[in-house]
This record gives structure tokens, C-alpha cells and sequence, in this order.
């Protein structure tokens, strides 16, 4: 294959450093070529724009045949790893869209921990905080959004270590973040990456640089 010229110590420092040499990214092309991004369908608060983080809710009616009509749009691809956060409304998406695949439950794909922002909707939260964001302010009692980025990073490079497509079933700002922090960007450009339920983004490469194939498809 086109890393075989790689040496084994190349492999070994670009696992512990990617994409410092034109082997190393080389090499993670080979292994990595597409990372689906499916969000979840719709639950009750994400229908309201309730900012829902570890709170476990299942999928409505809805959000169930959304689910079911993912399987239709996901049966093209081959899935060499199918990674899923642990969240009910993740994992019957997931269920539901790629019935019989091997699935590995992912935890640091879970949603953002909001803090005391849980439930809670922006606008009603700027009426004590004016001009409030969870990209700009201090979630109290939640992560950062640096935290989310981090969890993100280790996800990529998980997708990265895999050969062949990978999905990841998550929730819409973790996934936001990580599609900002596949091409390089601060975790919280996120917030230009608009994601409604039951969505698919695809992130690949042309040539040596990751770039955004598709995103929010609904």
C-alpha cells in the first residue's frame, strides 16, 4: 500500500507527533480516509434548544425514524470503526442507522457538561446574563470548552489510527468542535458549525490536508 515504505519508527513518532513530516501525514492519509459525524436524532430538548449534556434523554418519534432513514443514507459505506457516545439518544441512533456493526462505546465523544446551564435555553439565560454564550462565557460546574476540544483531539485520533471509515455517533457540540479541530482550528470555532439532529458530516483529506467533504446533510 502507499505506507509501506514507512519505517517503523516513522510509525512510532508520528503516533506520538502527527502530521510533523510529509511522512507522517503520508502515513495518517493511508490509515484514515473518511470520519462520518452523525448526530443523534431529535429529543424533547433538543426540539426545545435546551442545552442537553449529560442528561440521558431518549429519542421522540421523531428522532427514532430519523434515525431509521439514516440507514439508508449510511449503507453506502464500509465502516472499518464505529465509535458511540455512551447517551441513550446517541447509542439508538447508532442502533438504529448501522444495525449489526460493531460498535464501541466512545466517552469522550459525550456531550458537553453544561454545568448548571443543563436544561437550561440561551435565550432564557440571557435574561440574567446578557449577551450569554456557551463559546464565550464560564460554564460553572461544566467543561470548558478547551476540555471539549481535548476529548475531541483524542477521538481524531482514534479515527486516525483506523484504516478505512470511521463514524462517530455523538451530539451536536462536541461534534461542532471536533469538526473544527479537524482542520486545525481553535475549539471554539465550533460555533460557526451550525449541526441539527440527525445530520451526517464527512471529513477526509485532499491530498496531505484535512478538509470538510460535507457537513450538516440532513
Amino acid at each position: 500500500g502507499s505506507a509501506a515504505w514507512v519505517s517503523a519508527s516513522c510509525m512510532a513518532s508520528c503516533m506520538a507527533a502527527p502530521y510533523q513530516t510529509p511522512a507522517c501525514r503520508l502515513l495518517r492519509m493511508a490509515v484514515a480516509h473518511e470520519l462520518v459525524l452523525v448526530r443523534h436524532g431529535e429529543t424533547e430538548w433538543s426540539r426545545d434548544r435546551r442545552h442537553t449534556g449529560r442528561t440521558d434523554l431518549p429519542l421522540t418519534d421523531l428522532g427514532r425514524r430519523q434515525a431509521d432513514i439514516l440507514a439508508a443514507r449510511l449503507d453506502r459505506y464500509t465502516f472499518a470503526r464505529v465509535l458511540c457516545s455512551p447517551l441513550h439518544r446517541a447509542a439508538d441512533t447508532c442502533r438504529r442507522a448501522c444495525p449489526g456493526a460493531g460498535v464501541e462505546l466512545c466517552f469522550d465523544a459525550v456531550e458537553w457538561d453544561y454545568g448548571i446551564y443543563e436544561g437550561r435555553r440561551t435565550d432564557d439565560i440571557r435574561g440574567d446574563i446578557p449577551g450569554w454564550s456557551v463559546w464565550t462565557h464560564d460554564i460553572i460546574g461544566g467543561e470548558t470548552v478547551d476540555d471539549v476540544g481535548a476529548r475531541a483531539d483524542r477521538v481524531i485520533e482514534r479515527a486516525l489510527a483506523t484504516s478505512g471509515a470511521v463514524a462517530v455517533f455523538a451530539h451536536a457540540h462536541f461534534l461542532r468542535i471536533l469538526g473544527a479541530r479537524w482542520i486545525g482550528l481553535a475549539a471554539t470555532a465550533g460555533r460557526s458549525f451550525v449541526l441539527e439532529p440527525a445530520t451526517v458530516s464527512v471529513l477526509g483529506f485532499e491530498r496531505e490536508e484535512r478538509v470538510i467533504e460535507r457537513w450538516n446533510d440532513a
